[in-house]
């Protein structure tokens, strides 16, 4: 099985590298981290940078492959040579799949229309704009399209299609074996759980980062 994640400036780091875990963790599995040109992209923040194998046109015909998200992602929704290759790979690929904002890039590349589909709880909504039906949950899974909730759910995800690709005892060998045993202090990991006045000000804040003026 070969997984190819595709990466990009800007984006965000566990998106890539939580997935990249437990799929890398997988006897025989290949992974690779494909961008539009090989070499390097920073994170959203400027402050990691991780190094892409191929470029997209080197990439060949991934079994699996991820799109995650982050802000640098949105330049994706209108790039034709990205949304065109996710479409040529999407028509032989095993699992198309997204974490978080990753799935308006499946959407904007018309592979959520008429699907289930999940993102990070700020950006639900926009999904409809792609004909998809936006849900909630850790991810979702709609024929061989799986889309994760934000940042973390992409761990989640990527456990549940190595169950469904091997076998139950191979994805708890590979939870143990990555110690993927969560315990967190809070629960506050979703906006169903979180106290109302923090919804209320991570909402006010993607909003207000919405409006500043672009710097592209």
């Amino acid at each position: 099985m070969r997984a190819a994640i595709l990466i990009f400036d800007g984006l965000t780091a566990l998106d890539a590298v939580g997935p990249y875990e437990v799929l890398r963790s997988v006897p025989g599995w290949e992974v690779e981290f494909v961008a539009k040109s090989a070499g390097e992209v920073r994170t959203g923040d400027g402050a990691l940078g991780l190094s892409a194998d191929r470029a997209l046109d080197e990439a060949g015909e991934p079994e699996i492959v991820l799109v995650p998200g982050g802000a640098g992602n949105r330049a994706l929704l209108e790039d034709e040579e990205v949304l065109g290759w996710l479409r040529e790979v999407d028509a032989t690929t095993t699992w198309t799949s997204s974490v978080c904002t990753g799935s308006l890039v499946l959407g904007a590349a018309g592979l959520l229309e008429g699907k289930r589909a999940t993102g990070h709880w700020l950006f639900l909504e926009p999904l409809r704009a792609y004909g998809a039906d936006p849900v909630g949950g850790r991810f979702v899974v709609d024929g061989k399209v799986i889309t994760a909730a934000g940042v973390s759910a992409g761990i989640d995800m990527a456990l549940h299609l190595v169950g469904r690709e091997v076998g139950p005892e191979v994805a708890e060998a590979v939870q143990l074996a990555i110690e993927y045993d969560p315990q967190p202090p809070y629960d506050a990991g979703s906006p169903d759980k979180a106290p109302a006045a923090i919804v209320a000000k991570l909402t006010a804040a993607a909003a207000a980062k919405d409006r500043q003026p672009s710097r592209d």
